[in-house]
């Protein structure tokens, strides 16, 4: 009895030791406990895949800076540059086309980061405790090649009709808006992702949200990318909506009504945008968020490995880039990221930027990696008047 109490005891105070590691500030970078691989010595530096929290030097720092520079002394001519946009669709769609759904890993890690992807009553206090304390695991990644006792819901079938009413083109006229039949329309907690590809986020969340009264959206401008969702074993109809949508168009609508969704959250998507347009892009997606809603954010960070890989001649605008296969990609700094999210009236929880080094064992290769992640929330206007009271 003493030995289990004993052991009990133990795995306690572990708990509580992860638990005040990651209450830790952000200003430290992202914290523990799954980040907690710390490169304390140099020479042990290839006992790991992988190492977090990793403060690059001046040195570092600049030949960063000089690299960049350097590959984008170029730009891609302005006349042929409008490809890259006016294209996007076809070029992405070729690339889930010939890599079909074999590129990008499931990102398993969701859960751990974005907790808010499970209605409140799921969460762990663990995870509700952290996110006041504005922290991270920070030991997600963007892993690919390179590149209860409720009532079950009473879900409509995502299949039925939606009502025809254009959601935005209520309010572009200031109506209110009353969409009165459409998909997941009885789900008490709602989650859109933007930029899906073949559902390497949504199938973790279908597998997590089935039987809670949740509900997922997924859409992608690739056609052959939602196919490949509506294809896969574990889409589920009772769950999962997924649809085609581009995010530039701005006279598309979306299939729910506006301030609907407790969740919209972009992972490696709003990267592939041209960073002219995606001020809008934020804009009317936060319209969809229910007052108290969260948006979700994951990308690449500035001087990622993979900006400075970039060849000269592939530039199209100051740390915008296409790829060979007329893919494009930016890379965001945590200031660019602040005024994307607070222009469009959110208020920040979290904005890390997530700095790693991957390193190949097998060719004693180090690789400096960086990623952005961050939540902001739609706050309630009361909320809003109240803390205003507070200065008075």
């Amino acid at each position: 009895m003493h030995t289990y109490k004993s052991l009990y005891l133990c795995s306690v105070a572990k708990y509580v030791c992860k638990f005040c590691i990651r209450l830790q500030s952000t200003a430290r970078g992202p914290s523990a406990p799954l980040g907690a691989r710390l490169l304390t010595n140099p020479e042990d530096i290839f006992q790991h895949n992988m190492w977090d929290h990793v403060q690059w030097t001046e040195e570092e720092k600049e030949r960063a800076r000089e690299k960049a520079e350097d590959n984008s002394s170029v730009h891609i001519p302005l006349a042929e540059q409008g490809k890259f946009d006016t294209e996007a669709c076809g070029y992405w769609d070729r690339f889930y086309e010939t890599h079909r759904n074999k590129f990008f890993k499931d990102r398993r890690w969701l859960f751990q980061e974005f907790p808010e992807l499970l209605p409140l009553r799921l969460r762990s206090p663990l995870a509700d405790v952290s996110q006041a304390g504005n922290s991270s695991s920070g030991r997600t990644s963007e892993t690919c090649q390179d590149h209860s006792s409720d009532p079950p819901p009473r879900h409509r079938d995502a299949d039925s009709p939606v009502c025809p009413t254009s959601v935005d083109a209520q309010a572009a006229h200031g109506e209110e808006t009353l969409v009165t039949s459409f998909p997941g329309q009885h789900a008490d907690f709602r989650i859109l992702e933007v930029g899906c590809g073949v559902g390497n986020s949504v199938f973790p969340i279908v597998k997590s949200i089935k039987e809670t009264g949740a509900f997922v959206y997924c859409c992608d401008f690739s056609p052959h990318a939602i196919q490949l969702v509506k294809e896969h074993p574990d889409y589920d109809q009772s769950v999962c909506h997924a649809f085609v949508h581009d995010l530039c168009e701005e006279g598309a609508s979306f299939p729910v009504p506006l301030q609907s969704l407790d969740v919209v959250m972009a992972v490696f998507v709003l990267s592939s945008i041209h960073p002219a347009r995606l001020q809008a892009v934020v804009n009317r997606l936060t319209t969809y968020l229910k007052p108290g809603g969260v948006f979700l954010f994951r990308d690449y960070g500035r001087y990622d490995l993979s900006q400075l890989r970039f060849k000269k001649g592939q530039c199209l605008a100051d740390h915008f880039y296409t790829r060979g296969d007329g893919t494009c990609v930016y890379f965001f700094t945590s200031d660019e990221v602040r005024s994307l999210f607070t222009n469009a009236g959110l208020e920040e929880l979290q904005n890390l930027e997530d700095r790693r080094l991957q390193v190949n064992r097998g060719k004693k290769v180090v690789m400096h990696r960086v990623w952005m992640q961050s939540k902001y929330q739609k706050t309630h206007e009361k909320i809003k008047q109240k803390n205003m009271y507070l200065f008075f």
